[in-house]
């Protein structure tokens, strides 16, 4: 059986924040999924200001997608 559920890590010690109905004595296997890092997050917006011109970039790709442009195909 396959379960999520929260618990709290104190004093070296994973509590079950939610009632587990196991046997006494089992083994399972338990993988750890810490909360993301907002902070992080919040300090890489603004990351990409001023590395490229937004209005050029969009000029090329429409530029790009222009039939046109596309070499012929050749069958």
């Amino acid at each position: 059986m396959l379960r999520t559920i929260k618990a709290r890590y104190k004093n070296g010690l994973i509590e079950p924040l939610e009632e587990i109905k196991i046997s006494e004595g089992s083994e399972i296997t338990i993988t750890i999924s810490e909360p993301p890092n907002e902070d992080g997050l919040d300090r890489s917006f603004g990351g990409w200001k001023g590395l490229i011109d937004a209005d050029e970039f969009l000029k090329n790709v429409y530029a790009d997608r222009l039939i046109s442009t596309r070499p012929e195909v050749k069958l």
